[in-house]
């Protein structure tokens, strides 16, 4: 009615992520009647994100996901106020004072540390919090509110054995990026032409491998330095230097599973596999991807280590490489929109006064239940009492503080192993 409408209307609400999810949630936001909006996304636009992040087009690339996804939805209706910020919503400007002035907050990330830090912050400010995930065809919607409902910490996540990625970045800074980039370098240099693999402008396999080398870690990586705006608040990439080598002929003719490559050997591995692969398709044409053939493993795992190893990311043993590339899920499009309109019922329920009615949801592959349903309501679980996030749970620690630094105290122990940040963690 005339009073929800009002109530959406005035809501002010703040979007995290502007990828597969965000894309679609700041859609369904704008077109649902909501009128004062924020997003926050530290990403930019990759040509791997045109076919399911569909604000963005081709003169989209390299420019700022926020920025360009708040531009193109205020167009579905220029009254919206909405507000971009190109930035990592773990930095102090995003902290809970900021939050402290939106009604709603909107998760929309693939990033497990930040949906944590985003969680954390509610928790603590007292804010609501919906938070949507995507994998592949499986997706989920949950409502976090102190004192109501679970918040993000209270079960423990379990490790992914599959990979969501839902664009290769500029800016990797897990393995899984550079792997997934290794694979795009190969489709694009001897797969089917596809331009969402297309992760260098200008190569092709007609070049030589020291030229494609060149091109791809040195040139390219300098083109990503020039863009000042990406290293504001991390280091930037280092472009690889290219010396002679003998490892190649030092090597053997097998890749050692379980043993990671030097810099040099992996160099020579690039140039084998690349060869080969250039005589492989002049004679079969086209190659489709597949882990279990060796001479296109070692290319990937010899790609996206000299990658990783130009953002300062650990290189991996070709054994952890083939695991992770093997189960790399895509992200679908109809999946993003679905848990997107999710969200967006479950923003209308909370500020309507209807918390009770919010439900955990899930979209499954396939129907199940008797009625045949992909949406799976359930009610929201109870925050757990051992929580040390929503529910003052503890933790005991035993140092040595003769040889434990506050430092590694509070980056390795507090931030990296038990995830605390601000507001949970304050130094003066």
């Amino acid at each position: 009615g005339a009073e929800a409408m009002k109530r959406l209307h005035e809501a002010k609400v703040l979007v995290v992520g502007a990828g597969g999810i965000g894309c679609e949630l700041l859609k369904v936001l704008v077109l649902s009647g909501f009128k004062k909006i924020e997003v926050v996304d530290l990403d930019t636009i990759d040509v791997s994100n045109l076919n399911r992040q569909f604000l963005f087009r081709k003169e989209h690339v390299k420019k700022s996901k926020a920025n360009v996804a708040a531009e193109v939805v205020k167009r579905f209706n220029p009254d919206v106020d909405i507000i971009a910020h190109h930035g990592n919503i773990k930095e102090k400007r995003f902290g809970p004072s900021y939050m402290d002035g939106f009604d709603i907050i909107f998760n929309a990330l693939d990033n497990l540390e930040a949906r944590r830090h985003v969680s954390r912050i509610c928790v603590h400010q007292e804010k609501i919090l919906i938070d949507g995930g995507t994998q592949g065809y499986d997706g989920q919607v949950v409502t976090i509110k102190k004192g109501v409902s679970a918040c993000y910490d209270c079960e423990p996540k379990p490790a992914p054995k599959g990979f969501p990625v839902c664009t290769i970045r500029s800016t990797p800074d897990k393995p899984v990026h550079c792997i997934v980039w290794g694979k795009h370098l190969f489709n694009m240099l001897f797969g089917p032409k596809d331009d969402t693999d297309e992760v260098v402008q200008g190569i092709s396999a007609e070049l030589d491998s020291h030229q494609v080398l060149e091109k791809v870690f040195v040139e390219e990586i300098n083109k990503l330095i020039g863009m000042a705006e990406l290293w504001e608040s991390r280091k930037p990439p280092t472009p690889l230097t290219l010396v002679a080598t003998q490892e190649q002929a030092n090597r053997g003719s097998e890749v050692a599973e379980t043993t990671v490559l030097s810099l040099e050997e992996t160099i020579a591995l690039f140039k084998e596999s690349y060869v080969e692969l250039q005589a492989r398709a002049k004679e079969e044409g086209v190659m489709e991807w597949d882990k279990d053939d060796d001479v296109i493993m070692n290319f990937v795992l010899a790609a996206s280590n000299l990658r990783a190893h130009v953002f300062a990311i650990d290189m991996q043993t070709r054994f952890r490489c083939k695991e992770i590339a093997g189960n790399i899920i895509p992200a679908i499009a109809t999946t993003n929109a679905i848990i997107s309109g999710a969200m967006v019922l479950e923003a209308v329920k909370v500020l309507e006064g209807r918390l009770g009615d919010c439900r955990a949801i899930m979209k499954n592959r396939e129907p199940s239940g008797r009625k045949r349903y992909i949406l799976i309501p359930s009610n929201l679980d109870l925050p757990n009492r051992a929580c040390t996030v929503c529910s003052g749970g503890t933790v005991s620690l035993k140092l040595n503080v003769e040889k434990t630094t506050f430092n590694f105290f509070l980056t390795r122990i507090l931030k990296q192993e038990l995830g605390l940040n601000e507001p949970l963690v304050d130094t003066g």
